[in-house]
């Protein structure tokens, strides 16, 4: 151990950096915990923004594996670049250690209620990543990584004013507190601030822990280092910055509730924040469409859901269908239309949301656009990861209808994957037909095909056909924020389709059930003439499938 240089004589100017030791409050042992207890919430704080940001761009954009890897590589990046920018910052570490906490704590605690304006209010997050509202995302992450990065060097040079010893040992001590934080805020984010307060509350909550922390530990225990002048500037900034953040917590409320507004319209009537997702109804009140949208992705649109739902369940009940499992599909509609079929005996539905199947339920609106289907005795509902019940079910069934979010959502990859396609085959009755939603052709060609090759690779044959959707929503209008789904129609500005894939273990014919009930927007020579648009649009090159491990839908 370093034995601490002798106190400056009286009058000196005080002793900044390692040059000397700091006049504390307190004995140096419990000045020393407290640096380390400082270092610990900072880390967690920190870990925090950096999920919080990784959080709310996979919710808003969607593929959250790019948005993990971009934000992620970008702030690593850039807290070496502020632990390089600190070393200007050593000699004032405690003047410099509060500035930066007071700064970080703003941008970090209003780093989510900016994208989130920003998504709602700009018209999405079309555009390359040099322009657009993207940009933001990238700013954002290279501002907080260059403050925590400038917070280690100056961590360093305040525990050595304390008591100076071996640099290793330092780092060490140092790097286990700020390991140890990292710990506790990546566990808090999911399980305490996200289910309790949400992204904007919880994010406005970390940046006050993050002030009070740093204030605290800079005013209480270094004020020494500090001029008055300096003491003065740090409380201001501290209080102001601590007022910014409790008027954001404030008018939280009326900031969701106007973004809800520029999101979705003045019709949004029902906001339902499950443990995976939201869920808003728009709409079905005084001649205006019903529209369901879960993480601001339209899901299905009343002026042309009945189309969507016909061109998926129609073509694989024409045949036997007595047991039918329809994966996803919790709004009803999809089951809608296999009970039109006379024989129907059974409907199993595995959701994984059961806040959207008591959506369906129990909303007036929605549930008559379903008919009621929960009501029908035929009709069982369980609530379960969709892979996971698809791998331990032990019955088989004539029909599998995939009714699941679009590929491209990573979320759901492995519901497109080959080893899911392998399961569905599993539970198919000989003679059964599994049909998938795979997206719009129009403007996703390369997914659309890859769901084909995939589903082959399973083992079985496939007929590819699609139909041309009418009303693609808000969230897919030119300026639009969908990131997929089946309510989009195609690309911003473009002619919208949905495609489908309609599989079995045996050539299957793609055709309607000659007797009733005939589809009231299909026909025979549409569906035909479809599926042939369809092949002639085939990726000019054969395509791997996608497997659990290799997914294969991002473009």
């Amino acid at each position: 151990m370093i034995e601490p240089h002798a106190p400056a004589p009286p009058g000196a100017p005080p002793p900044w950096g390692v040059q000397g030791q700091a006049r504390l409050p307190v004995r140096p042992g419990i000045g020393r915990f407290l640096v380390l207890a400082g270092v610990f919430v900072c880390a967690a704080c920190g870990l925090v923004y950096e999920l919080e940001l990784v959080a709310i761009a996979s919710y808003l954009i969607g593929d959250s594996v790019t948005q993990a890897s971009v934000v992620l590589s970008v702030m690593v990046f850039a807290m070496g670049v502020g632990s390089l920018a600190a070393k200007r910052l050593s000699p004032r570490a405690a003047a410099g250690f509060g500035a930066v906490e007071a700064v970080l704590a703003l941008v970090g605690g209003c780093s989510a209620m900016a994208l989130y304006a920003v998504f709602a209010w700009t018209g999405g997050w079309g555009g390359p990543w040099a322009e657009g509202p993207r940009c933001l995302l990238v700013v954002f992450s290279l501002t907080i990584g260059l403050l925590i990065g400038a917070e280690v060097p100056l961590l360093m040079e305040l525990i050595q004013r304390i008591r100076r010893q071996d640099p290793g040992g330092a780092v060490a001590d140092l790097f286990a507190a700020d390991y140890v934080g990292a710990l506790f805020g990546g566990l808090a984010f999911p399980f305490l601030l996200l289910p309790l307060l949400g992204q904007l509350t919880g994010a406005l909550l970390t940046g006050t822990v993050n002030v009070i922390a740093g204030g605290a530990l800079v005013l209480g225990l270094f004020r020494g280092d500090l001029t008055r002048r300096a003491r003065w500037t740090l409380v201001v900034t501290n209080v102001v910055v601590l007022g910014l953040l409790a008027s954001a917590a404030v008018l939280v409320g009326d900031f969701e509730r106007a973004a809800r507004h520029a999101l979705y319209g003045a019709d949004a009537r029902a906001v339902l924040r499950t443990g995976a997702q939201e869920a808003v109804l728009t709409g079905g009140t005084h001649g205006r469409p019903l529209r369901l949208f879960l993480d601001g992705r339209l899901r299905f649109s009343g002026r042309d859901e009945r189309r969507y739902h016909e061109a998926l369940v129609h073509p694989a009940m024409s045949g036997p269908h007595a047991r039918v499992l329809v994966l996803g599909g919790g709004d009803g509609l999809a089951a809608r239309e296999v009970l039109r079929h006379p024989g129907v005996r059974r409907v199993d539905i595995v959701e994984p949301d059961a806040d959207v199947v008591r959506l369906a339920r129990h909303d007036a609106a929605l549930s008559a656009l379903n008919r009621h289907v929960y009501d029908d005795p035929r009709v069982h509902v369980v609530t379960a990861d969709v892979f996971g019940r698809l791998r331990g079910a032990r019955t088989t069934y004539d029909v599998v209808v995939s009714d699941l979010p679009d590929p491209r959502v990573t979320a759901a990859t492995k519901l497109y994957s080959q080893e899911f396609y392998g399961l569905a085959r599993r539970v198919l009755a000989p003679g059964g037909r599994l049909v998938v939603h795979a997206g719009p052709l129009a403007d996703r060609r390369r997914a659309f095909w890859t769901v084909d090759a995939t589903i082959r690779a399973a083992g079985l044959s496939t007929r590819p056909y699609r139909v041309v959707g009418r009303d693609p929503g808000p969230a897919a209008r030119p300026g639009g924020r969908g990131a997929g789904g089946r309510g989009r129609a195609g690309a911003a500005g473009s002619a919208g389709d949905w495609g489908f894939v309609l599989a079995s273990r045996t050539p299957v014919p793609l055709r309607l059930d000659a007797s009733r009930p005939r589809p009231r927007t299909l026909t025979q020579a549409a569906l035909t003439a479809d599926a042939l648009a369809a092949s002639r649009v085939r990726f000019p090159r054969p395509l791997p499938p996608s497997t659990l491990v290799h997914p294969r839908y991002t473009d």
